[in-house]
Order: structure tokens, then sequence, then C-alpha cells
């Protein structure tokens, strides 16, 4: 295992040989990181595997923080975002601060493949996620899952800011771990230890701007329809498909979700874009 540092700030240095764990050597390599600081953690990942590891972020307040710690041991990071179509305005004007901020970041922004949306809102309707669970999950997985499984597809590990205190979903997850929806590649959660006033005690430390949004009362920022600011006594994730019943708060990129009808919808979907020669 590559001794972690983060004194030093060097480029990425390219990277052409596939760099793979088994679950056996990454479950070893996550017991030595589960009490480092999340600066080791980071370190450890771009030590490891060079440009063929990204940060994948949605510019909220986890991926701020991460990115931030990351530019200042490699300042070219690669930074993956999903541009999903129906983002907030306000979040394309803070990606444009960010990039401002950290001009080094190699920004790569990935969006829906037309050839997925278009049937979909033909058949279902342009706001088809209030119909249903399962229309929503369309939606998502369409919209930002779909992207990011492209994204992922050159990569050996990426980077979240997901925290064990965010859901329950999460309240497992490791510093590090096979990511096997994701063809196998390591998924590196440096925060998954933090608390959330810890990662805005770090924004407030570095005086890093923060998403506009947060000062309107939306404590999780997602697609402009789907995201509204949560009341007093809610939980953080309210705020998120704030009209779903017993619900998963999740959008399918870090939680496989099963519902039956909604796969056989999507595939339905993609299985005629295919035919249309798709080569997904």
């Amino acid at each position: 295992m590559p001794a972690m540092s983060n004194t030093q700030t060097k480029e990425l240095q390219p990277t052409t040989q596939r760099v793979v764990f088994d679950d056996l050597e990454l479950g070893e390599i996550a017991l030595e990181l589960d009490d480092k600081d999340p600066q080791d953690v980071i370190a450890w990942g771009l030590e490891t595997f060079g440009d063929r590891a990204a940060f994948v972020t949605s510019f909220q307040i986890d991926g701020i923080a991460l990115l931030d710690m990351a530019y200042q041991i490699r300042p070219d990071v690669r930074v993956i975002t999903v541009d999903t179509g129906r983002l907030p305005t306000a979040t394309y004007e803070y990606m444009a601060q960010i990039k401002q901020r950290y001009p080094k970041i190699r920004l790569e922004v990935h969006f829906p493949d037309h050839r997925h949306v278009e049937p979909m809102v033909n058949q279902y309707g342009i706001n088809l996620f209030y119909d249903s669970v399962p229309n929503r999950l369309m939606c998502c997985h369409v919209r930002k899952v779909r992207p990011l499984l492209r994204a992922l597809e050159d990569l050996d590990a990426w980077f979240t800011g997901l925290r064990r205190d965010q859901w329950a979903s999460r309240s497992n997850i490791r510093k590090a771990e096979l990511d096997h929806d994701h063809h196998g590649i390591v998924k590196i959660n440096p925060l998954a230890d933090w608390m959330e006033e810890e990662v805005w005690d770090y924004v407030r430390q570095r005086g890093i701007p923060t998403h506009p949004l947060y000062e309107k009362g939306y404590t999780s920022i997602g697609c402009d329809c789907c995201t509204r600011a949560i009341k007093p006594g809610e939980d953080s994730r309210a705020g998120r498909w704030w009209w779903e019943k017993d619900a998963p708060k999740e959008c399918g990129i870090h939680c496989p979700i099963e519902t039956g009808g909604f796969e056989h919808e999507v595939q339905a979907i993609l299985g005629e874009t295919h035919e249309q020669g798709d080569g997904i």
C-alpha cells in the first residue's frame, strides 16, 4: 500500500495499466484507512490510481470539501459531474464559480443520451417523476445513472462525498470498497466517518464559497424539479422527492434500487434505442 501523505502538491501522472483489487485486498486496505483523515485517504487514492481516478460531484457541500482537499494535493484532479438537463440555474452559476476558484481541475460534464431521454419524455411526459415512484426512478436512471455509468467506464476508482450519517442506506459505507455496481472499480469515500457539521466547519475555515441554495434552506440539492428547501425539524434529505411516501431517498447512483416495473420500463426504452444503433 503506497505511503499516505498529503504534504506534496504534484500533477497527476498518466496511468496506462489498470489497477485492480479483489475484495480481500481492498478489505485489508479499508481497515487501514478507517481511522485516517480524509486528506490521507485522498492522497492514497490519487497515488494508487493516478489519472484513472476521478472525483464525482454534484457540487454540494461534501463534494466541494473533498475537491478543496484534493486540490491542495494535486491541482489537476479529474472532476466528473452529470448535467441532467433539469438542474437549478444556481447550480450552473456555482459550477462556474468553482471552476474559477480551482482553475487547474479537469472538469468533465456528462449529459444524458437524447436517444434515451426523448422516448421517455414522449411516452411518459416531461414531469413523469411526479406520477409514481417507478417513473421517478426511471427518470433518475436515464438522466443520472446512465451518464455516470459511461463516465466511469475508463476509471479504476472514483471519489464520492458519501457519509454514514446521511441516510440509512449509507450507514455501512467504508472509506474504500469495491463497487460491484460499476464494473468492480474502487469507490473511495474519504468523508465516511465525518458528521455534517465537520464538513461545514472545514468549508468555513477554508473560506470556500458554497452553493447559494443552502442559504435558502436547501440541505440536499439535485434537480430543480425534485428538490426543495426543508421545513424546521425535517430530515436533511426530506427536500428530495418530497411528494413520495415510504420511498428510498436515492436515485440509484449509490444504492441499487429494484421495483419491478421500473426495470421493465427502462429496459423497454433502452431496448428501443438499442435497436436504432445505440451501442450502450
